[in-house]
């Protein structure tokens, strides 16, 4: 019989509603604790999904000593101490996105997990999706051969709240790291690191930036033009071109339903795929299927690629001039670029 992982989630906001409804598409994942800053929100939300323990008090939750994983799903600011609270205890992390706002919280998060020998993932769930397997299928078969440049946005218009995690500076609000992260990362992913990086900000009267645009250099003459926004709603799209053609992963990419391959001289294909669930599920399987395997972390979200991402973001919010004074200061952000040899050009 196979094993039942009894779940936790600290931070009971929207994410938080779509990734336990996600669990109960999931045989054997059980959701067995939440916490939240008060016990009343723990309390709904644990009835609203029949979860026998909820506690107000993130460090509260740690009573339920038969937690097997916990999820963290807080906003970024507060993402590096839940992360490295649970890993003092020794209890598996699945970590929403970003890891952490700067390079320095996530290398914290990173030694404390091999330290304690436990497993850390990122929760970047398009890395996981059916979608993604088949876009790197097809790169990975030459469908358009070599890529030569990508193009990715994600945009929305937010309502204006300055008191919303959105738009408030020392939450880590802003495009960058809430949606800016997806192009970010899917440049990553399939160029990997870049020689050059450039970027701009449009920041708000709150500080934040409402739109960033971003240009990467790569060896050979590659680029990524990257774009985002939470001011006004964009395309959506994500334009891998190749030197036999393009993939189109239509909106919104991040979490499609379909993409679409483009070759030259031949008629497009599109590829159809039925979720049955939000689309979080496949972050949750790759979480149990390592735990399964006794790993420590997963080699599709490696931990390695979660301190890669967060030094380019770093990189990216210094030249765009994006700053969290409670946890910043561009020295870091200089050092972190050095460290990875991107030209400050």
């Amino acid at each position: 019989m196979s094993k039942i992982f009894k779940w936790g989630i600290i931070g009971l906001g929207k994410i938080a509603h779509k990734f336990a409804q996600d669990l109960q598409s999931i045989p054997n994942a059980t959701l067995h604790a939440v916490a939240s800053r008060t016990e009343e929100k723990a309390k709904t939300f644990a009835m609203q999904y029949n979860v026998p323990n909820f506690f107000g008090g993130y460090e509260h939750l740690f009573k339920c000593q038969d937690l097997d994983v916990i999820y963290i799903a807080t906003p970024h600011s507060l993402h590096c101490d839940n992360v490295l609270m649970c890993l003092e205890h020794q209890i598996p992390v699945l970590c929403e996105k970003p890891m952490a706002l700067n390079a320095s919280e996530v290398k914290k998060m990173v030694t404390l997990a091999k330290f304690q020998k436990t497993f850390l993932m990122e929760a970047l769930w398009t890395r996981f999706l059916p979608t993604s397997t088949k876009v790197l299928e097809l790169i990975s078969k030459g469908k358009i051969g070599e890529i030569n440049s990508i193009r990715a946005d994600f945009g929305f218009k937010a309502p204006m709240d300055p008191r919303s995690r959105l738009f408030n500076q020392n939450l880590g609000g802003g495009s960058l790291m809430d949606v800016g992260i997806y192009p970010v990362f899917l440049s990553l992913l399939l160029l990997g690191k870049p020689t050059s990086v450039k970027a701009s900000a449009a920041i708000g009267r709150t500080n934040v930036d409402e739109s960033c645009g971003i240009l990467l250099k790569y060896d050979n003459n590659r680029m990524a033009m990257l774009h985002s926004s939470i001011v006004v709603n964009t395309g959506t799209e994500a334009h891998i071109y190749g030197e036999k053609g393009t993939i189109r992963i239509n909106s919104r990419w991040h979490e499609p339903t379909s993409i679409t391959l483009l070759p030259h001289g031949d008629e497009p294909k599109d590829y159809f795929f039925d979720f049955d669930s939000h689309g979080y599920r496949y972050e949750a399987e790759e979480v149990m299927r390592c735990l399964r395997n006794n790993q420590l972390e997963s080699e599709w979200m490696s931990l390695d690629f979660s301190l890669d991402l967060i030094e380019l973001l770093d990189t990216i919010r210094m030249k765009a001039g994006i700053y969290y004074p409670k946890i910043d200061n561009f020295t870091e952000a200089i050092s972190a670029a050095e460290s990875i040899n991107f030209s400050m050009n």
